[in-house]
């Protein structure tokens, strides 16, 4: 990596089983590469963080955007009516979806490493809002994955096998939380009580964004940005 900002050489949209992804290619340099697999918020898709992952590969790695299940090419006819309900219901909808896209995430990898694309050591997870939660949750997953990235996201669920009472797991990874303080629609107190557990160290970090909300203003989401590139350059480069 070397520090050089690279752009993105060449866009590539494609399926691994049912996922689709959409793939930015970073120029220079061949394959495999450091992989980030990029996870979205709620209602939207692959699509809405295309500058996003343009970021990820300048920084050299290739960036792979994910469609979570029922959403854009496989979204559910009823997905608005689902999350457009009550917090509690929205929350129970959104983790039966977040569940079925983080157990796609092995093959996901595998399918990469197989085609030569993805280097297995190195590779990443980073999710906003829902995809936070994709993240926690897909860090229970075997194989596991190097290093990851949580924005806005919660690893405590209103169920039994909720994602924050596997500290084993998230010891495995290096993970970065990053919460708004005045978040009201995912409060931060679940995360930070996480990395209060797991201890701050270089495999665990913890940023709360001060007087930040759900949807931040742009100075917050850059400086979310240059911790997100950091922590990848850090672990996985």
């Amino acid at each position: 990596m070397g520090g050089e900002t690279l752009l993105p050489s060449e866009w590539v949209t494609r399926r691994v089983g049912d996922a689709p992804l959409l793939l930015a290619t970073p120029a220079g340099g061949s394959p495999p590469r450091p992989t980030v697999l990029w996870f979205h918020g709620p209602s939207v898709d692959k699509e809405t963080h295309r500058k996003e992952m343009e970021k990820i590969a300048g920084a050299g790695f290739l960036a792979v955007g994910v469609d979570a299940a029922g959403h854009s090419e496989r979204r559910l006819p009823d997905l608005d009516a689902r999350i457009d309900v009550s917090r509690e219901e929205t929350i129970r909808c959104m983790v039966g979806l977040v569940e079925e896209t983080a157990r796609e995430v092995p093959g996901l990898v595998r399918a990469l490493v197989e085609e030569g694309l993805a280097d297995a050591e190195r590779v990443a997870l980073v999710g906003i809002s829902m995809g936070g939660y994709v993240v926690y949750r897909a860090l229970l997953e075997e194989p596991p994955v190097r290093a990851a990235v949580a924005i806005l996201g919660s690893p405590e669920w209103p169920r039994p096998d909720s994602p924050h009472h596997r500290l084993d797991a998230f010891r495995r990874v290096a993970l970065l939380s990053i919460t708004a303080e005045n978040d009201a629609n995912v409060p931060p107190g679940p995360a930070r009580e996480l990395h209060r557990r797991l201890g701050e160290s270089e495999r665990a970090r913890y940023v709360e964004l001060p007087g930040a909300v759900h949807l931040m203003g742009e100075e917050d989401w850059e400086r979310t940005m240059e911790e997100m590139l950091r922590w990848l350059a850090l672990h996985i480069a």
